[in-house]
Protein backbone atom coordinates (compact mmCIF):
# COMPACT_ATOMS: atom_id res chain seq x y z
CA UNK A 1 0.00 0.00 0.00
CA UNK A 2 2.75 2.16 1.09
CA UNK A 3 4.36 1.64 -2.55
CA UNK A 4 1.24 2.32 -4.69
CA UNK A 5 0.17 5.53 -2.02
CA UNK A 6 3.57 6.41 -3.52
CA UNK A 7 3.05 6.57 -6.78
CA UNK A 8 -0.38 8.05 -6.91
CA UNK A 9 1.70 11.13 -4.95
CA UNK A 10 4.07 11.10 -8.05
CA UNK A 11 1.69 11.26 -10.38
CA UNK A 12 -0.22 13.57 -8.84
CA UNK A 13 3.09 15.83 -8.55
CA UNK A 14 3.26 15.14 -12.08
CA UNK A 15 0.02 16.43 -13.02
CA UNK A 16 0.90 19.61 -12.36
CA UNK A 17 4.18 20.23 -12.71
CA UNK A 18 4.36 24.20 -12.46
CA UNK A 19 2.14 24.27 -9.44
CA UNK A 20 4.56 21.81 -7.75
CA UNK A 21 7.04 23.45 -8.34
CA UNK A 22 6.64 26.60 -7.10
CA UNK A 23 4.38 25.10 -4.19
CA UNK A 24 8.07 23.81 -3.08
CA UNK A 25 10.38 26.47 -3.71
CA UNK A 26 9.81 28.61 -0.42
CA UNK A 27 11.22 24.95 0.91
CA UNK A 28 13.70 25.04 -1.58
CA UNK A 29 15.13 28.62 -1.53
CA UNK A 30 15.07 27.81 3.03
CA UNK A 31 17.00 24.75 2.98
CA UNK A 32 19.39 26.08 0.18
CA UNK A 33 19.60 29.38 2.37
CA UNK A 34 20.40 27.57 5.85
CA UNK A 35 22.92 24.91 4.27
CA UNK A 36 24.88 27.80 1.94
CA UNK A 37 25.14 29.98 5.25
CA UNK A 38 26.47 27.09 7.24
CA UNK A 39 28.96 26.39 5.58
CA UNK A 40 29.97 29.72 4.75
CA UNK A 41 29.97 30.03 7.83
CA UNK A 42 32.08 26.82 8.61
CA UNK A 43 35.07 28.19 6.37
CA UNK A 44 35.11 31.67 7.49
CA UNK A 45 35.69 30.36 11.35
CA UNK A 46 38.08 28.11 9.55
CA UNK A 47 39.82 31.25 8.01
CA UNK A 48 39.45 33.36 11.03
CA UNK A 49 41.50 30.16 12.38
CA UNK A 50 44.52 30.01 10.37
CA UNK A 51 44.42 33.94 9.52
CA UNK A 52 45.24 34.31 13.50
CA UNK A 53 47.45 31.34 13.47
CA UNK A 54 49.90 33.32 10.94
CA UNK A 55 49.92 36.01 13.22
CA UNK A 56 51.71 33.97 15.63
CA UNK A 57 50.39 31.41 18.03
CA UNK A 58 52.36 32.54 20.42
CA UNK A 59 52.36 35.76 20.43
CA UNK A 60 50.91 38.06 23.48
CA UNK A 61 49.62 41.98 23.36
CA UNK A 62 49.94 44.06 26.48
CA UNK A 63 48.09 47.49 26.68
CA UNK A 64 47.02 50.20 29.42
CA UNK A 65 43.90 50.11 31.12
CA UNK A 66 41.14 47.35 30.91
CA UNK A 67 39.63 47.26 27.78
CA UNK A 68 39.29 44.12 26.51
CA UNK A 69 37.32 44.89 23.12
CA UNK A 70 40.89 44.36 20.90
CA UNK A 71 44.30 45.24 21.40
CA UNK A 72 45.36 48.30 21.43
CA UNK A 73 42.17 49.49 22.98
CA UNK A 74 42.99 50.00 26.10
CA UNK A 75 41.56 52.92 28.84
CA UNK A 76 43.37 56.39 28.14
CA UNK A 77 43.08 56.97 31.98
CA UNK A 78 45.46 54.23 32.57
CA UNK A 79 49.29 55.00 32.81
CA UNK A 80 51.27 53.94 29.61
CA UNK A 81 54.13 52.18 29.59
CA UNK A 82 57.48 53.06 29.21
CA UNK A 83 60.25 51.67 27.20
CA UNK A 84 62.42 50.86 30.57
CA UNK A 85 59.23 47.97 31.39
CA UNK A 86 59.96 46.88 27.69
CA UNK A 87 63.53 45.71 29.58
CA UNK A 88 62.73 44.43 32.73
CA UNK A 89 60.32 42.27 30.91
CA UNK A 90 62.76 40.67 28.33
CA UNK A 91 65.59 40.91 31.48
CA UNK A 92 62.97 39.40 34.35
CA UNK A 93 61.02 36.90 32.37
CA UNK A 94 61.83 33.40 31.18
CA UNK A 95 58.74 32.87 29.18
CA UNK A 96 59.35 35.99 26.99
CA UNK A 97 61.91 35.72 24.03
CA UNK A 98 60.79 39.33 21.99
CA UNK A 99 59.02 42.68 23.47
CA UNK A 100 58.43 45.11 21.40
CA UNK A 101 56.94 48.93 21.51
CA UNK A 102 53.92 48.89 19.30
CA UNK A 103 52.55 52.38 18.54
CA UNK A 104 50.46 52.99 14.85
CA UNK A 105 49.33 56.54 13.60
CA UNK A 106 47.90 57.25 9.94
CA UNK A 107 50.18 59.83 7.90
CA UNK A 108 51.01 60.62 4.04
CA UNK A 109 53.81 59.53 2.84
CA UNK A 110 55.16 61.51 -0.37
CA UNK A 111 57.59 60.85 -2.76
CA UNK A 112 58.31 63.11 -5.44
CA UNK A 113 54.53 63.62 -6.83
CA UNK A 114 52.86 60.87 -5.87
CA UNK A 115 51.58 60.79 -2.18
CA UNK A 116 49.31 58.20 -0.14
CA UNK A 117 47.73 57.61 3.22
CA UNK A 118 48.93 54.71 5.19
CA UNK A 119 49.50 53.45 8.50
CA UNK A 120 53.18 54.04 10.03
CA UNK A 121 54.12 51.48 13.07
CA UNK A 122 56.95 52.79 15.36
CA UNK A 123 58.35 49.56 16.90
CA UNK A 124 61.91 47.72 17.16
CA UNK A 125 63.57 45.23 14.73
CA UNK A 126 62.01 42.59 16.93
CA UNK A 127 58.47 43.25 15.52
CA UNK A 128 59.63 41.71 12.38
CA UNK A 129 60.77 38.49 14.06
CA UNK A 130 57.61 38.61 16.21
CA UNK A 131 55.39 39.09 13.58
CA UNK A 132 57.35 36.33 11.20
CA UNK A 133 57.69 38.85 8.48
CA UNK A 134 60.21 38.40 6.25
CA UNK A 135 62.12 41.24 4.21
CA UNK A 136 61.81 40.99 0.27
CA UNK A 137 64.56 43.20 -0.50
CA UNK A 138 66.97 45.54 1.83
CA UNK A 139 67.81 45.20 5.35
CA UNK A 140 65.97 45.84 8.72
CA UNK A 141 66.95 48.29 11.62
CA UNK A 142 70.83 48.32 13.13
CA UNK A 143 71.06 49.73 16.75
CA UNK A 144 72.17 52.81 16.20
CA UNK A 145 69.19 53.70 13.68
CA UNK A 146 66.89 52.03 16.68
CA UNK A 147 68.10 54.91 18.50
CA UNK A 148 66.65 57.17 16.53
CA UNK A 149 67.70 57.72 12.79
CA UNK A 150 65.10 58.33 10.93
CA UNK A 151 64.58 54.74 8.58
CA UNK A 152 61.82 53.66 7.19
CA UNK A 153 60.78 49.81 5.69
CA UNK A 154 57.71 49.98 3.35
CA UNK A 155 55.16 47.26 3.09
CA UNK A 156 54.38 46.10 -0.43
CA UNK A 157 51.19 48.04 -1.19
CA UNK A 158 52.97 51.52 -0.37
CA UNK A 159 55.61 50.47 -2.70
CA UNK A 160 53.35 49.76 -5.34
CA UNK A 161 51.71 53.63 -4.90
CA UNK A 162 54.54 55.49 -4.68
CA UNK A 163 56.83 53.84 -6.42
CA UNK A 164 55.28 51.35 -8.61
CA UNK A 165 57.90 48.86 -10.23
CA UNK A 166 60.78 50.75 -9.25
CA UNK A 167 63.11 49.53 -6.24
CA UNK A 168 62.69 52.12 -3.17
CA UNK A 169 65.80 50.89 -1.10
CA UNK A 170 68.10 54.18 -1.01
CA UNK A 171 65.13 56.77 -1.37
CA UNK A 172 63.77 59.29 0.67
CA UNK A 173 60.24 59.68 1.30
CA UNK A 174 58.47 62.03 3.36
CA UNK A 175 55.79 61.37 6.51
CA UNK A 176 54.82 64.71 7.16
CA UNK A 177 57.24 66.61 8.44
CA UNK A 178 59.45 63.93 8.67
CA UNK A 179 61.88 62.25 5.76
CA UNK A 180 63.08 59.21 5.92
CA UNK A 181 65.66 57.10 3.85
CA UNK A 182 63.78 53.66 2.80
CA UNK A 183 66.13 50.67 3.95
CA UNK A 184 63.83 47.98 3.14
CA UNK A 185 60.57 46.35 1.57
CA UNK A 186 58.44 43.85 3.33
CA UNK A 187 57.01 40.52 1.94
CA UNK A 188 53.71 40.71 0.86
CA UNK A 189 51.27 39.25 3.15
CA UNK A 190 47.74 40.23 2.05
CA UNK A 191 44.52 41.25 3.84
CA UNK A 192 43.76 40.23 7.75
CA UNK A 193 41.54 38.61 9.33
CA UNK A 194 39.79 41.74 9.98
CA UNK A 195 40.07 42.35 6.05
CA UNK A 196 43.03 45.27 6.20
CA UNK A 197 45.63 45.27 3.98
CA UNK A 198 48.66 44.22 6.34
CA UNK A 199 50.96 45.34 3.17
CA UNK A 200 49.83 48.56 3.44
CA UNK A 201 52.07 49.91 6.32
CA UNK A 202 55.16 51.54 7.15
CA UNK A 203 57.57 50.98 9.72
CA UNK A 204 60.13 53.04 11.55
CA UNK A 205 62.03 52.83 14.87
CA UNK A 206 60.05 53.70 17.61
CA UNK A 207 62.05 56.42 19.04
CA UNK A 208 62.04 57.75 15.90
CA UNK A 209 58.20 57.95 15.90
CA UNK A 210 57.66 58.64 19.25
CA UNK A 211 59.80 62.35 18.96
CA UNK A 212 59.18 63.30 15.33
CA UNK A 213 55.66 61.89 15.19
CA UNK A 214 54.02 61.44 18.57
CA UNK A 215 55.90 63.84 20.88
CA UNK A 216 56.57 61.15 23.65
CA UNK A 217 57.95 58.12 24.83
CA UNK A 218 55.27 56.53 26.23
CA UNK A 219 54.34 53.02 24.42
CA UNK A 220 51.02 52.67 23.75
CA UNK A 221 51.26 49.01 23.79
CA UNK A 222 53.93 46.45 24.03
CA UNK A 223 53.32 43.32 21.26
CA UNK A 224 55.29 39.90 22.55
CA UNK A 225 56.82 36.98 21.60
CA UNK A 226 56.67 33.85 24.05
CA UNK A 227 59.40 31.50 23.55
CA UNK A 228 59.33 27.75 22.02
CA UNK A 229 57.40 25.01 24.75
CA UNK A 230 55.97 27.81 27.07
CA UNK A 231 52.62 27.45 27.60
CA UNK A 232 50.20 30.78 27.59
CA UNK A 233 48.93 30.21 30.59
CA UNK A 234 52.32 30.32 32.12
CA UNK A 235 53.67 33.59 30.17
CA UNK A 236 50.36 35.74 30.85
CA UNK A 237 50.85 34.76 34.43
CA UNK A 238 54.39 35.48 34.58
CA UNK A 239 53.83 38.84 32.66
CA UNK A 240 50.73 39.69 34.94
CA UNK A 241 52.75 39.42 38.17
CA UNK A 242 55.89 41.16 36.65
CA UNK A 243 53.24 44.26 35.77
CA UNK A 244 51.58 44.04 38.98
CA UNK A 245 54.90 44.75 40.61
CA UNK A 246 56.43 47.41 38.02
CA UNK A 247 53.13 49.11 38.51
CA UNK A 248 52.97 48.92 41.71
CA UNK A 249 49.40 47.57 42.31
CA UNK A 250 48.10 46.31 45.67
CA UNK A 251 47.05 42.94 46.30
CA UNK A 252 43.00 43.62 46.43
CA UNK A 253 43.04 46.31 43.33
CA UNK A 254 42.57 45.29 39.93
CA UNK A 255 45.39 45.38 36.87
CA UNK A 256 45.61 48.56 35.43
CA UNK A 257 46.82 46.81 32.09
CA UNK A 258 45.22 43.94 29.45
CA UNK A 259 47.05 40.96 28.24
CA UNK A 260 45.14 39.66 24.74
CA UNK A 261 45.89 36.15 23.39
CA UNK A 262 45.56 34.99 19.92
CA UNK A 263 43.32 32.52 21.46
CA UNK A 264 41.32 34.91 23.18
CA UNK A 265 41.45 37.32 19.82
CA UNK A 266 40.64 33.36 17.46
CA UNK A 267 38.01 32.91 19.95
CA UNK A 268 36.28 36.19 19.90
CA UNK A 269 36.58 36.69 16.06
CA UNK A 270 35.02 32.58 15.76
CA UNK A 271 32.40 33.34 18.24
CA UNK A 272 31.07 36.67 16.10
CA UNK A 273 31.50 34.52 12.78
CA UNK A 274 29.21 32.22 14.26
CA UNK A 275 27.03 34.29 16.15
CA UNK A 276 25.78 35.63 12.73
CA UNK A 277 25.65 32.31 10.93
CA UNK A 278 23.06 31.30 13.25
CA UNK A 279 21.29 34.51 12.91
CA UNK A 280 21.28 34.21 9.44
CA UNK A 281 20.55 30.54 9.16
CA UNK A 282 17.55 31.62 11.55
CA UNK A 283 16.21 34.25 8.98
CA UNK A 284 16.51 31.86 6.10
CA UNK A 285 14.67 28.73 8.40
CA UNK A 286 11.78 31.34 8.14
CA UNK A 287 11.73 30.57 4.34
CA UNK A 288 11.09 26.57 5.49
CA UNK A 289 7.92 27.69 7.05
CA UNK A 290 6.51 30.18 4.23
CA UNK A 291 7.45 26.98 2.13
CA UNK A 292 5.35 24.97 4.72
CA UNK A 293 2.27 26.74 4.77
CA UNK A 294 2.70 27.32 0.83
CA UNK A 295 2.37 23.15 0.57
CA UNK A 296 -0.67 22.99 3.24
CA UNK A 297 -2.43 25.56 0.93
CA UNK A 298 -2.03 24.33 -2.15
CA UNK A 299 -2.85 20.51 -0.54
CA UNK A 300 -6.07 21.95 0.28
CA UNK A 301 -6.74 23.36 -3.04
CA UNK A 302 -5.46 19.40 -4.28
CA UNK A 303 -8.66 18.25 -1.83
CA UNK A 304 -11.15 20.94 -3.43
CA UNK A 305 -10.29 19.73 -6.82
CA UNK A 306 -10.01 15.67 -6.11
CA UNK A 307 -13.43 15.94 -4.35
CA UNK A 308 -14.87 13.57 -6.44
CA UNK A 309 -11.73 11.29 -7.05
CA UNK A 310 -11.93 10.92 -2.80
CA UNK A 311 -15.59 10.13 -3.38
CA UNK A 312 -15.28 7.45 -5.44
CA UNK A 313 -12.20 5.80 -3.90
CA UNK A 314 -14.20 5.77 -0.97
CA UNK A 315 -17.08 4.55 -2.48
CA UNK A 316 -15.38 1.25 -3.74
CA UNK A 317 -13.83 0.49 -0.58
CA UNK A 318 -11.64 2.77 0.60
CA UNK A 319 -10.81 3.99 4.53
CA UNK A 320 -10.33 7.27 6.07
CA UNK A 321 -6.97 6.20 7.12
CA UNK A 322 -6.03 5.58 3.89
CA UNK A 323 -7.63 8.68 2.28
CA UNK A 324 -5.22 10.55 4.55
CA UNK A 325 -1.90 8.61 4.09
CA UNK A 326 -2.78 9.22 0.78
CA UNK A 327 -2.55 13.11 0.77
CA UNK A 328 -0.21 13.21 3.45
CA UNK A 329 2.61 11.25 1.54
CA UNK A 330 1.83 13.32 -1.40
CA UNK A 331 2.34 16.64 0.77
CA UNK A 332 5.66 14.74 2.32
CA UNK A 333 6.95 13.87 -1.06
CA UNK A 334 6.78 17.50 -2.10
CA UNK A 335 8.38 18.76 0.47
CA UNK A 336 11.40 16.37 0.30
CA UNK A 337 11.68 16.93 -3.56
CA UNK A 338 11.90 20.62 -2.25
CA UNK A 339 14.60 19.29 0.36
CA UNK A 340 16.38 17.02 -2.49
CA UNK A 341 16.80 20.18 -4.85
CA UNK A 342 17.30 22.31 -1.95
CA UNK A 343 20.49 20.77 -1.27
CA UNK A 344 22.22 21.07 -4.44
CA UNK A 345 20.97 24.80 -4.60
CA UNK A 346 22.51 25.30 -1.19
CA UNK A 347 25.61 23.37 -1.72
CA UNK A 348 26.23 24.80 -4.83
CA UNK A 349 25.66 28.61 -3.60
CA UNK A 350 27.94 27.19 -0.57
CA UNK A 351 31.13 26.42 -3.13
CA UNK A 352 30.56 29.73 -5.30
CA UNK A 353 30.17 31.88 -1.63
CA UNK A 354 33.80 30.49 0.03
CA UNK A 355 35.21 30.65 -3.41
CA UNK A 356 34.04 34.84 -3.53
CA UNK A 357 34.97 35.40 -0.25
CA UNK A 358 38.31 33.15 -0.21
CA UNK A 359 37.49 30.92 2.40
CA UNK A 360 37.59 27.51 2.69
CA UNK A 361 34.70 25.00 1.26
CA UNK A 362 33.94 22.95 4.57
CA UNK A 363 30.48 21.45 4.22
CA UNK A 364 29.05 19.65 7.27
CA UNK A 365 26.78 16.79 6.55
CA UNK A 366 24.76 16.62 9.69
CA UNK A 367 23.74 20.22 8.52
CA UNK A 368 22.44 18.68 5.19
CA UNK A 369 20.85 15.76 7.11
CA UNK A 370 18.92 18.38 9.37
CA UNK A 371 17.85 20.32 6.80
CA UNK A 372 16.32 17.21 4.47
CA UNK A 373 14.82 16.16 7.83
CA UNK A 374 13.25 19.45 8.56
CA UNK A 375 11.89 19.85 5.15
CA UNK A 376 10.53 16.57 5.38
CA UNK A 377 9.09 17.64 8.95
CA UNK A 378 7.52 20.17 7.23
CA UNK A 379 5.21 18.23 4.45
CA UNK A 380 4.31 16.09 7.73
CA UNK A 381 3.05 19.16 9.69
CA UNK A 382 1.62 21.49 7.25
CA UNK A 383 0.42 18.35 4.81
CA UNK A 384 -1.74 16.75 8.10
CA UNK A 385 -4.44 19.12 7.94
CA UNK A 386 -5.39 18.83 4.50
CA UNK A 387 -5.16 15.21 4.37
CA UNK A 388 -7.78 15.02 7.49
CA UNK A 389 -10.03 17.08 5.66
CA UNK A 390 -10.00 15.03 2.82
CA UNK A 391 -10.50 11.85 5.13
CA UNK A 392 -13.14 13.10 6.98
CA UNK A 393 -15.32 14.01 3.80
CA UNK A 394 -18.64 12.20 3.69
CA UNK A 395 -18.57 10.13 0.61
CA UNK A 396 -21.91 10.71 -0.61
CA UNK A 397 -21.55 14.50 -0.40
CA UNK A 398 -18.05 13.97 -2.13
CA UNK A 399 -19.41 12.15 -5.12
CA UNK A 400 -22.00 14.65 -5.71
CA UNK A 401 -19.61 17.59 -5.91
Amino acid sequence: MLWETFKLALQAIRRNTMRSFLTVLGVVIGVAAVIAMVTIGAGSSAQVTADVETLGANRLMLSPGQNRMGPGSGSSSARPFDLSDIDKIVEQLGSIGVAVPTATDQLVAVFGNENYQTSVTGTDSGYLTLSEWELSSGRGFTDAEERGRSVCILGQTVVDELFGSVSPVGEDIRLGTLSCEVIGVLEPKGASTFGTDQDDVIIIPFRTYARRIAGTMDVPMISLMMRDGVSTDRAVNDLTALMREIRRIGASDEDDFTINTMEQLSAMLSGISSVLTGLLSAVAGVSLLVGGIGIMNIMLVSVTERTREIGIRMAVGAQSGQVLLQFLVEAIVLSSIGGLLGIILGMALGFVGANALNVPFIPDPSIILIAFAFSAAVGVVFGYFPARSAARLDPIEALRH
